[in-house]
């Protein structure tokens, strides 16, 4: 069969910075092809590269046998290939049913097939039609996954019967933060779609999770394909998955031991009592109790919509909640602003990692050491006096210590845009270390990492705790993550506690099962 999409030695550079070497890549009508491999492997390049978004340097892109290397993006979608990027894809403020009319733009002259394709679309989603007039950004995660995928779909050219004409679908990071439930869901539609005869490029960090799905896959490794074949039989092999996945961790130098997790004695480092929240008729946290204290490690847990982000958006102060009240050290900080909790010691870290993308991993850090900046006279830094001086060596030494914690020198004089997810990840915790908060809320903190960054992450966070003496409340689905990790787990369901305790425990409980994992979702033993 011809390939219904073909590139050849696709080369792409940022700068004098490579990403990939030489890629290859066949595609067939209704076939999945998993492309896997490490941060800063090259595999959103690739999809970038293929879509139009990122021209190549050097290589070839055919869509049915045409060339269509360097068409931009407009183009591509016309020619029927969509593209779901990674991370938050949807406009927040707009409704849903917004979002998706916005989505068609390219058709938006023939109203009668915008309004059928997205009739059409949302038959796969059941979870959307309900939520069309209510805010993208006060979905779940998970669906509002659904809803940037929805988006990919009805984008393109007309198909038969008012249908999508959709005939590549490229998927950057399908089951990016989502619990195991609502990324069946998702795998049930991919399915769907090949079953149609849509052909499939599948990045996915969760090797095992892409190998079930898909029937090729692809490794990636700096920016060269390493191998390919049958996903049945990369499954089969352990052995080379793990020789991609955990190489970097089977070589990470270990860590001192981990100490003993701090007595709940003195005054809590964060807390709060009774915090209620809803929005519309929707109740996001109700009545909810917490208690972290100085040096602790706490896992928040729970299925999309459990109100997770809900908890350190009213911790933080970015909503006010319709009840409760919060306290940092014992004081209490429910009316205060997020900057005027941040002088109080806390620090928060948001799903998307928030970098500045004109600035270097240096200056990036070098900027979230401000409140430690001793002179702040414009004439004193242009006249190069010495108060100046000293303050500007002062965040010099700040911003290399943190570098060095984080092993990020190789990415020292990187501009931010050209980092991998789990590198912008790294570099956001030294935005945070510059602080030195007290508190550190770290809100999907392994999202988007593959799986040796994964393995990695358990240790820099006890690494962080160690250098700062922080209290950590860590919101996450990587339940093996959690167990790890933390001293204490909190699980959450419909707003509320669930059960809270040591890992094990929390992770035998049949409520936390049967709500969070699923069935046989996820064992305990992680």
């Amino acid at each position: 069969m011809t390939p219904l999409l073909e590139c050849t030695g696709l080369e792409v550079s940022y700068g004098r910075n490579h990403v990939l070497h030489g890629v290859d890549l066949e595609l067939r009508a209704g076939e999945i092809l998993a492309v896997l491999g490490t941060n800063g492997a090259g595999k959103s390049t690739l999809l970038r590269a293929i879509s139009g978004l990122t021209p190549p340097k050097k290589g070839t892109v055919r869509l049915d046998g045409r060339d269509l290397t360097g068409a931009d993006p407009m183009r591509m979608a016309r020619e029927g290939m969509a593209y779901m990027p990674g991370g938050r894809g949807i406009f927040p403020d707009l409704t849903v049913g917004e979002n998706l009319r916005m989505a068609t733009w390219i058709s938006r002259a023939n109203k009668a097939h915008c309004t059928a394709v997205i009739s059409h679309v949302l038959e796969l989603f059941p979870a959307l039609p309900s939520r069309l007039d209510d805010r993208a950004g006060l979905l779940s995660g998970g669906q509002q996954q659904m809803l940037a995928l929805a988006q990919a779909l009805v984008q393109g050219p007309a198909g038969e019967g008012g249908r999508p004409g959709t005939r590549v679908l490229l998927i950057d990071e399908l089951s990016l933060g989502l619990a195991p439930t609502v990324v069946a869901e998702l795998l049930e539609v991919v399915g769907r779609l090949r079953a149609a005869g849509i052909g499939i490029v599948l990045v996915e960090q969760s090797a095992e999770l892409a190998l079930q799905v898909g029937d090729r896959a692809m490794f990636l490794e700096k920016g060269e394909v390493r191998f390919s074949g049958s996903a049945a039989d990369i499954l089969a092999r352990g052995d080379l998955i793990r020789s991609v996945f955990l190489a970097g961790a089977l070589d990470a130098a270990p860590l001192p031991s981990t100490p003993p997790a701090p007595s709940a004695t003195g005054a809590p480092a964060v807390s709060c009592t009774g915090l209620r929240k809803r929005f519309g008729g929707v109740t996001a946290i109700d009545d909810v109790d917490l208690e972290i204290y100085p040096g602790e490690i706490v896992g928040l847990m729970g299925p999309n919509g459990a109100g997770k982000t809900t908890i350190l958006d009213a911790l933080s102060g970015f909503l006010t909640p319709d009840a409760g009240r919060v306290f940092l050290a014992g004081r209490e900080v429910t009316a205060l602003s997020p900057p005027a909790r941040a002088h109080l010691g806390l620090g928060r870290s948001f799903q998307d990692a928030r970098l500045f993308p004109g600035l270097t991993v240096a200056e990036t850090i070098a900027v979230s050491c401000e409140r430690w900046v001793s002179s702040r006279e414009p004439l004193a830094a242009a006249l190069r006096l010495p108060a100046s001086l000293l303050s500007e060596l002062d965040v010099a030494d700040r911003t290399e210590r943190i570098i060095a914690m984080l092993g990020l020198q190789v990415f020292r004089d990187r501009f931010a845009a050209q980092l991998s997810t789990g590198s912008r990840r790294l570099v956001e915790f030294g935005c945070l270390l510059a602080q030195e908060p007290d508190v550190l809320l770290l809100d999907e903190p392994a999202a988007g990492l593959a799986r040796a960054e994964a393995e990695l992450m358990g240790p820099l966070l006890h690494r962080i705790r160690e250098a700062t003496g922080s209290a950590l409340v860590i919101v996450e689905h990587d339940v093996a993550l959690l167990r790890r990790t933390c001293d204490r787990i909190v699980a959450l369901d419909m707003g509320r506690v669930v059960t809270q305790g040591a890992p094990e425990d929390v992770l035998a409980d049949p409520t936390v099962i049967a709500t969070y994992l699923g069935a046989a979702a996820v064992s305990p033993a992680g």
